[in-house]
């Protein structure tokens, strides 16, 4: 019976530690040259990898944010040429298995995409939904330490339920601050990670991630648009998976 009771105990740590907040996780790359897609133009060494597989971007991300609706794409360059160069965003597309382009997102798209499935809980247990989640913890514990004192686990419940309650109302009011921190880390992360927007400085190399909707499903080709900052001129490649 003591063995049916740490079970149990361990059981609910686990469900409690299960409840993490969004953090950082950063991603090791290889040389562009080193991709099978890899393509140099213009003095510019470009490949790129994407995360289509869910497992594959949760373990890029930490996280799932293929269910926070965005499909990533892992792109490398090396700039050996004499001139800074960006990535035409508003120019460059993924491909799908159906042969369907999509545009890429955003950063401050993306940023809202995930900061919406990690406040609604769909990509992390997250610290709950204020009091809610409280009374549904603290019923849990109740019960838990019912069986373990050997009280009666309904009533232990109970009570677990209305001490949760009002500690889920504290958490809850505390939320505020603490969201809007989050929202800011993610959105910092977000920015850090993707490629978009960024400069390429000449003799320069870059990592980072374009966003695509998840809704594609699937990953065929991406099509980069370069524009070579000095001159203006764009160049396009198209870079299969």
């Amino acid at each position: 019976m003591k063995a049916q009771k740490i079970t149990l105990l361990i059981s609910v740590l686990f469900l409690l530690a299960a409840c993490s907040t969004y953090k950082t996780q950063y991603t090791g790359f290889k040389h562009a040259s080193k991709f099978d897609n890899s393509v140099t133009v213009s003095g510019v060494t470009i490949g790129a990898e994407a995360f289509a597989d869910q497992a594959a971007a949760m373990e890029a991300f930490g996280f799932d944010i293929k269910k926070a609706g965005l499909l990533p794409v892992q792109v490398v360059m090396d700039n050996q040429g004499g001139s800074n160069i960006e990535v035409v965003g508003n120019q460059t597309f993924l491909i799908d298995n159906k042969n369907l382009y999509w545009n890429l997102i955003p950063n401050r798209t993306a940023v809202r995409r995930i900061a919406k499935a990690t406040e609604s809980g769909a990509i992390l247990a997250g610290a709950g939904k204020g009091a809610g989640w409280g009374t549904a913890s603290g019923a849990v514990l109740g019960a838990a330490y019912g069986v373990v004192d050997g009280k009666n686990v309904a009533e232990s419940a109970g009570k677990g339920a209305v001490a949760g309650a009002a500690g889920g109302a504290v958490i809850g009011g505390r939320r505020g601050g603490r969201e809007a921190g989050r929202k800011r880390i993610i959105a910092d992360d977000i920015r850090d990670k993707g490629l978009e927007g960024k400069t390429i400085p000449a003799q320069g190399m870059a990592n980072g991630f374009l966003f695509f909707p998840a809704e594609a499903q699937s990953a065929r080709e991406i099509r980069l648009q370069i524009r070579n900052m000095r001159t203006g001129k764009t160049n396009i490649t198209q870079l299969s998976f």
